[in-house]
């Protein structure tokens, strides 16, 4: 059973980090425009921020723009859809994904893209710790936590939490070959990772109450649509001993 690395909240990082450069974070968007100027504001100098607007009618693309974003439209809804969209669109060596609704911070990635550079992960997570009462909905947490337990039954690996703050390099994500594009696309690229041999580690980071309504989890509908989305993916076969190396 593979042995996935756990830590406390990694240190703030500095006001302006000088951290590896080169690195695009990918921030799907669907109607966030009263988070955007938080989120913008939290990334690492030198990063680039590609906003993947999935279909917004609040004016979220033009804002962003305005914020100095690279923004990538997404006609195809699915929160999939927007993250494989700004994957694609992505050059950098090193590639982060983070939600774009104020929940998360996106300066936190900085210790997670030195882990995968200095060749200590091939994946890095962030697990989510909810820092506030009614930050992360009772249906939501439970959905999450029995996804982890049948990744754990699937892969053998202990994480936590299948959150959407991450990074990895950029060319062997390609090469994963993702193919949902709705719920399941964050789960598809852990299963896969797992199952092409790459180290995952995961770590604690706050999670704030979004700003607005979330598109997912926040009804019962929405997580129960996400857990079949995830249930899908789960149950794709697993390769055949020797298929899944990291190249």
């Amino acid at each position: 059973m593979r042995a996935v690395t756990t830590s406390p909240p990694p240190p703030p990082p500095d006001p302006a980090p000088s951290g590896p450069a080169a690195v695009d974070v990918v921030l799907p968007c669907l109607n966030e425009a009263a988070a955007l100027p938080w989120v913008l504001a939290r990334i690492p100098r030198g990063w680039r921020a590609l906003v993947v607007d999935n279909g917004s009618t609040d004016g979220s693309a033009a804002l962003a723009r305005d914020l100095g974003a690279t923004v990538v439209p997404e006609p195809r809804r699915g929160f999939g859809a927007a993250c494989h969209a700004g994957l694609t669109a992505a050059t950098a060596d090193v590639v982060c994904f983070c939600d774009c609704d104020a929940s998360l911070d996106p300066s936190l990635l900085v210790p997670f893209t030195r882990e995968v550079l200095d060749g200590e992960a091939d994946l890095v997570l962030g697990r989510r710790r909810p820092q506030r009462r009614g930050a992360w909905p009772a249906h939501a947490r439970a959905g999450n936590l029995a996804l982890a337990r049948m990744l754990r039954r699937r892969t053998g690996l202990r994480l936590h939490d299948l959150g959407p703050l991450r990074a990895a390099r950029r060319a062997p994500l390609l090469d994963l070959g993702l193919t949902d594009r709705r719920s399941g696309y964050p789960l598809q690229m852990v299963v896969r990772a797992a199952d092409a041999g790459w180290r995952i580690t995961e770590h604690d980071v706050p999670y704030l109450p979004r700003t607005g309504a979330s598109k997912v989890t926040g009804t019962w509908r929405g997580t129960w649509q996400a857990v079949r989305d995830m249930s899908r993916v789960l149950a794709e076969p697993a390769p055949r001993a020797g298929e899944g190396a990291l190249r």
